[in-house]
């Protein structure tokens, strides 16, 4: 880990002026170091200071635990990360786009989302653009051809485009572009917090409320010094693994469905609706809503709720169990699984996967066991990781999570400690502060990182998605497939349009 940067646990606070501002020379160079030292880019962002932007990155450290944060000044333009550290990339696009500090050297330069800059940015609200900023990829040759999906989609899904390099069925580059209904969270939250930011928390990414809430609370706690009891910690902990019981169910029976295996698919759309109504015996909202708040949880499980709650769990699980045993003992099903939508080991790691995506190629990223807090601090839950990188993989490594999230409630349950369940309101926020909160959220890895000003509001609040980091991941994961794949690895990636449009 770089000595210049400033280190930090999960959830833990520090005053802003003891986060080193480096030259941009500098920056570059201890980001380098630590990413070549096994670390991964967990939050890089943009916030005006002056007439000028300051960048900041987080950069975690599994093997040790530790967060690392540094900053520099980077006037209208400095040396792109990005060929040096494709982890990146994505970052850089977002910063230019919303303060206008170009990345020099960048290989793929265009808005990542389509909204007015905060500041001089590229802009992609419809003004005239640098030449070749908006111009998608393209494959010349014969028998080359394009095909464009979206990004206005059939049902209720969200809107995103998909074009696709084909010849013949074959695919050679997958283009992703997203940020069509720009929701302005991040911005919404500065001055804060207030009544609403909590609730803008719940729906940064709707079916990940609960995971986005405790981050925006840990870290909330860790600039108010406060802290969540201990019986609110595990029933945090519960409503985390529910909501992962509730996603990954509903995602195994969702692959069912696109190879045409309808036991499952059937079996597995109601039995996510068993757990997501487990989550509202405890709370009265299936996604959780209203449960997770600054200094603890905001309802209890009395002991017979706890009861119900853990004799339905069990009837849950064993269906869930008979049910994903046939998908994933069918032959035919293991046919279209199996060496479809490969990625890497090694394509993980340049791109920073996280989650499901990163630990079905083998890597064991899971911030309960990298950077526990709260109750993961106590009780761990082992990391579930397959090798192959493919469609099985991916399915494989929900399903094993699945029965451990499931031990792990069901052992919370029986042991829930005494005492109260959310601490007391803080006078207020610490002034000029940082804080940086983690959570592993069903998807992967949910980072938030708080920036407060001498008044003790939030200055900049900047929030990572896991899908953020695993959208590349499935562009990779099309190359050489089958167009007819895209449905397939889509599901199997499962990742978030509202989430990465903050």
């Amino acid at each position: 880990m770089s000595r210049s940067s400033l280190r930090l646990q999960n959830g833990e606070r520090a005053e802003l002026k003891d986060v080193p501002l480096l030259s941009l020379r500098e920056f570059h160079g201890d980001l380098l170091c630590d990413i070549r030292q096994g670390g991964r880019l967990a939050s890089l962002f943009g916030h005006p200071v002056g007439d000028g932007v300051r960048l900041f990155a987080v950069t975690a450290h599994g093997d040790t635990g530790e967060l690392s944060v540094s900053s520099a000044d980077a006037g209208d333009s400095y040396p792109s990360l990005t060929p040096d550290c494709p982890q990146a990339h994505w970052f850089e696009r977002e910063i230019a786009e919303q303060w206008g500090a170009r990345p020099e050297g960048h290989p793929w330069l265009k808005p990542i989302r389509f909204h007015r800059p905060y500041r001089g940015g590229l802009p992609s609200d419809g003004g005239p653009l640098p030449a070749g900023v908006t111009d998608y990829f393209q494959v010349q040759g014969d028998g080359i051809h394009e095909v464009a999906v979206g990004p206005v989609h059939a049902g209720v899904i969200e809107p995103g485009h998909f074009r696709f390099q084909c010849h013949g069925e074959d695919v050679f580059h997958l283009e992703i572009s997203l940020g069509y209904q720009h929701r302005g969270i991040e911005r919404a939250l500065v001055g804060g917090p207030g009544p609403r930011s909590i609730h803008l928390m719940e729906t940064a990414a709707g079916d990940t409320s609960v995971a986005h809430a405790t981050a925006y609370s840990w870290a909330i706690e860790a600039l108010s010094n406060r802290r969540s009891p201990a019986r609110g910690s595990v029933l945090r902990g519960i409503a985390l693994e529910l909501e992962r019981l509730a996603n990954h169910t509903g995602d195994l029976g969702a692959l069912g469905g696109d190879v045409g295996f309808l036991p499952t698919a059937s079996f597995c759309g109601r039995l996510r609706g068993d757990f997501l109504n487990l989550t509202a015996l405890a709370c009265g909202s299936r996604f959780g809503r209203g449960w997770m708040r600054p200094g603890g949880a905001a309802f209890d499980l009395e002991a017979p709720r706890a009861a119900e709650l853990l004799e339905r769990l069990g009837q849950a699980m064993s269906d869930v169990g008979n049910a994903v045993g046939m998908l994933l003992g069918s032959p035919s099903v293991l046919a279209r699984f199996e060496e479809t939508g490969v990625v890497s080991k090694a394509s993980a790691e340049a791109l920073g996967l996280v989650g499901v995506a990163a630990r079905a190629c083998g890597l064991e990223r899971d911030v309960r066991f990298e950077f526990p807090a709260g109750i993961f601090r106590m009780t761990h839950i082992p990391v579930s990781t397959w090798e192959s990188g493919d469609v099985f993989a991916r399915a494989q490594v929900r399903w094993l999570e699945i029965q451990r999230s499931a031990a792990f409630i069901a052992e919370q349950l029986v042991a829930l400690p005494e005492g109260p369940i959310r601490s007391e309101p803080a006078a207020g926020l610490e002034p000029e502060s940082l804080a940086v909160a983690m959570v592993e959220g069903w998807r992967g890895e949910v980072c938030h990182v708080a920036l407060t000003d001498a008044a003790g509001r939030l200055a900049r609040y900047k929030v990572v998605d896991p899908s953020f980091h695993n959208w590349m991941g499935l562009a990779l994961a099309l190359r050489d497939q089958q167009i007819s794949d895209f449905p397939l690895c889509n599901k199997s990636f499962s990742l978030s349009y509202c989430g990465h449009d903050l």
